[in-house]
């Protein structure tokens, strides 16, 4: 298999589209049901692809303990770059789902605005190193690589 990166908007049907795609078959990591990013092999049951989701909670977590951009960013492609290294070694794949935060308003907030700034940043670094891209929007998807 191989990792894919799902992204779109809030309530998009990321999940619904990972789901058609891999059927039952996941262990899914979310930063909105409190998993650990750092923990993530822990997490992924033999037999399964692996699905990690709330990226920008994992950014703005970074972002509160006082890092810099170029040091969050560099810390997440090198997790990028471990997650393609260890999908090579199964045969279920790595899901990337992650959330657009680039279209609509921008945040007056100057923490916003860097979470936005390096989701963006994120999302490119993984757009490049996944070997399948969807965009997901109003329950529809489209592979775009």
């Amino acid at each position: 298999m191989d990792v894919q990166l799902i992204i779109g908007g809030a309530f998009s049907g990321k999940r619904n589209t990972v789901r058609a795609l891999h059927g039952g078959d996941l262990s899914w990591i979310s930063a909105y049901y409190e998993h650990n990013l750092i923990d993530w092999k822990s997490y992924w049951e033999k037999d399964t692809a692996l699905v990690l989701e709330g990226w920008e909670q994992w950014i703005m977590d970074a972002i509160q303990m006082d890092q810099d951009d170029d040091s969050i960013r560099r810390s997440f492609y090198s997790l990028l770059l471990e997650l393609t290294e260890e999908e090579g070694k199964g045969d279920k794949g790595i899901v990337l789902i992650m959330l657009e935060l680039g279209r609509g308003i921008v945040p007056v907030d100057k923490q916003e605005r860097r979470l936005r700034d390096l989701a963006g940043w994120i999302s490119q670094d993984a757009a490049k190193l996944a070997d399948e891209v969807y965009y997901v929007w109003h329950g529809m998807h489209e592979r775009l690589k």
